[in-house]
């Protein structure tokens, strides 16, 4: 029995080159002090280890988290991971970063790159500064899975060790805003 390709992404994660994603290398540099990093959208927390794309579970971007919205979820508003700068903005996909270096990417659903914004409404504009809990972009969540795509969202802390971000018990329910982990601090 041959291994999965796990070579390709099944994903598209936004490219940020150096100079969108300025300051703190946050694979070296840690805040001063922890960052709650909120979540985007409501639903069912996951670890990363659960995303089902091999590029998101290996940690190959990022430590984090993912949250899976209700069955019965219609059209959500996704926001702001923390307080930043807006970096990168598609309309599956957006990237934060904090003052202090550090940036987040969330990535709403899987491979809903191949929608080409088709159920997404984007709201915020790259430069943007943004607020925890600024609404980001609109999802149609039926719309998405009845083209039969998983609406596994992970929210990941760019360019980190896969195990650096210490998650919420998986499993449990969250809101949007409300917090899902702490960025470590120094």
């Amino acid at each position: 029995m041959s291994s999965p390709d796990v070579s390709a992404p099944d994903v598209a994660v936004p490219e940020v080159s150096a100079p969108e994603v300025s300051g703190a290398d946050p694979a070296t540099k840690a805040p001063a002090s922890a960052i709650s990093v909120a979540a985007p959208l409501p639903g069912r927390l996951i670890p990363l280890s659960e995303v089902p794309d091999p590029v998101f579970a290996k940690g190959l971007v990022g430590g984090g988290a993912a949250v899976i919205p209700d069955d019965d979820a219609g059209v959500l508003t996704a926001v702001a991971p923390l307080d930043g700068k807006v970096v990168k903005v598609m309309p599956h996909a957006y990237i934060v970063q904090h003052a202090s270096g550090p940036a987040v990417l969330v990535h709403v659903g899987i491979d809903t790159v191949g929608l080409k914004g088709e159920g997404f409404t984007v709201i915020a504009q790259k430069g943007d500064q943004v607020r925890a809990g600024d609404p980001m972009i609109t999802v149609d969540v039926s719309f998405v899975r009845s083209k039969d795509l998983s609406m596994c969202s992970p929210v990941v802390i760019l360019d980190s060790a896969a195990d650096a971000i210490k998650a919420r018990a998986s499993g449990g329910r969250v809101e949007a805003g409300a917090h899902l982990f702490d960025l470590p601090g120094k």
